[in-house]
C-alpha cells in the first residue's frame, strides 16, 4: 500500500507542476482535480469547485466560455480555442482517459496561445498592410511598361523590348502576389465571402476554362468538360470566389502539365449536394508531402525543381473558398501519374 500511495503522489507532483492547465473530471463528470496553472488562468480556486459536476460549475462565470465547450457531457474528443476575457486565449484538448479499456474520467488540458495569436494577428496586420502598399507602385511600374512595349515613347529594338518584357512579367509576378496576400489576410480576418447569390455552377465552371483557353491551346492540352445531362440544381455562393477556386485549380493542372498532356473536368449532382472533378495526368505530388497541400505558401518538392512559378498559396485560397460555402474540399495524387482535385457544394432551394 505504501508503493501505491508513493505513485500516486508522483503523479500528483506531476500533475500539479507541468506547465499546463489541467482539469481531470472522474466517470460522473464530476471535477476531480484541478493544477495550480488552470486555476491562475480560470481565476478560480480548487477548493470552491473540486467536487462539483458540470451543470453546477456552469454558476461559476469564470468558467463558462470553457463549459460552453463541453455541453452537458464530457464524451467527445476535441481540440478548439476558446476566448477568456479579454486578455487569454486557451487552446482547450479534451479526451476521455481509460483504464483496462473503461473510462474512468476526462482530461482536459489548456494551453495558453494568447501571444501566438497576438503574433498571428499582427503578422495579418503587417501582410495587408504590405500588400496594399505595394499595390499602387506595381499597377504604375505594369501602366509605364505597357506603355513602353506599345511604342508610345518611340520604337524600340528586338533586345530592347525582349528585356522590358522581362521586366514586364516579374513586374505580373508580384502583383499576382500581392493579390494572393490580400486575400489571405481577407481570409484569416473572415471577410472573404462578400456577394452570395443563387447561381449555376456550370457557366461559372464554363467561365473560368473560358479564362485558359490560349493556355490550353499553346500546351496543346486534350481538354474535355464533362457536362451532366441533366441541369443541376442552383448553388448560394459569390460567382467570382467561386469562379476564382476553379481557376486556381485549372492554373494548377495546366502548370503541372506537360504539352499535349489531359486535363477532364467533370460535374455530377446528387440530392443534396454537386461534385466539382478536376483530374490530370501530370507531375502529382509526391506521397510524403501530400498532408501540406492546402497550407499557405507549399510547393511540391517536385514541382519546385521544374522551375514553374507559383506563390504556393492557391490551394490554400480555394480550399477557404470552398469550406466557406459550406462544401468539402479534398484530392487524389500519384507522383508522376497525376492528380484529381474534389469539392462538394450544397445545393440550395430557390
Amino acid at each position: 500500500m505504501t508503493k501505491v500511495k508513493e505513485e500516486k503522489n508522483e503523479i500528483l507532483e506531476i500533475f500539479h507542476h507541468l506547465p499546463l492547465g489541467l482539469l481531470f473530471f472522474d466517470k460522473k463528470n464530476k471535477l476531480f482535480l484541478i493544477n495550480p496553472l488552470a486555476e491562475d488562468s480560470l481565476n478560480v480556486r480548487a477548493k470552491k469547485i473540486i467536487g462539483k459536476s458540470i451543470s453546477e460549475l456552469t454558476k461559476f462565470l469564470k468558467l463558462k466560455p470553457l463549459l460552453n465547450l463541453f455541453g452537458k457531457r464530457l464524451r467527445r474528443i476535441f481540440q478548439r480555442e476558446v476566448q477568456i476575457g479579454k486578455n487569454l486565449i486557451l487552446e482547450v484538448f479534451c479526451f476521455p482517459v481509460l483504464r483496462r479499456g473503461r473510462k474512468v474520467g476526462t482530461l482536459v488540458i489548456l494551453d495558453d496561445i494568447t501571444r501566438e495569436k497576438e503574433i498571428e494577428r499582427m503578422k495579418i496586420q503587417f501582410i495587408s498592410l504590405a500588400a496594399h502598399q505595394f499595390r499602387t507602385p506595381l499597377s504604375a511600374i505594369k501602366w509605364g511598361l505597357k506603355i513602353l512595349l506599345e511604342e508610345e515613347m518611340g520604337k524600340l529594338n528586338k533586345k530592347q523590348k525582349d528585356f522590358l518584357e522581362k521586366i514586364y512579367h516579374s513586374n505580373e509576378r508580384m502583383i499576382v502576389l500581392v493579390k494572393d496576400l490580400s486575400m489571405v489576410t481577407r481570409i484569416e480576418e473572415g471577410k472573404y465571402i462578400c456577394e452570395p447569390a443563387f447561381l449555376q455552377i456550370e457557366k461559372i465552371v464554363q467561365s473560368a476554362i473560358n479564362s485558359y483557353k490560349k493556355e490550353i491551346k499553346r500546351k496543346e492540352i486534350k481538354f474535355k468538360f464533362k457536362k451532366p445531362e441533366k441541369r443541376l440544381s442552383k448553388i448560394f455562393g459569390d460567382v467570382k470566389k467561386l469562379k476564382l477556386a476553379i481557376q486556381n485549380l485549372l492554373g494548377n493542372s495546366l502548370s503541372y502539365i506537360k504539352i499535349g498532356g489531359k486535363v477532364t473536368i467533370s460535374l455530377k449532382g446528387r440530392r443534396k449536394e454537386i461534385e466539382f472533378k478536376i483530374e490530370d495526368d501530370g507531375v502529382g505530388i509526391p506521397k510524403n508531402q501530400q498532408k501540406k497541400v492546402f497550407k499557405k505558401f507549399f510547393r511540391g518538392a517536385n514541382v519546385i525543381r521544374m522551375g514553374t512559378e507559383g506563390t504556393g498559396l492557391s490551394l490554400f485560397i480555394t480550399r477557404n473558398i470552398i469550406e466557406a460555402h459550406k462544401g468539402k474540399i479534398w484530392f487524389k495524387s500519384r507522383e508522376n501519374k497525376g492528380t484529381s482535385f474534389y469539392f462538394t457544394l450544397p445545393v440550395e432551394k430557390v
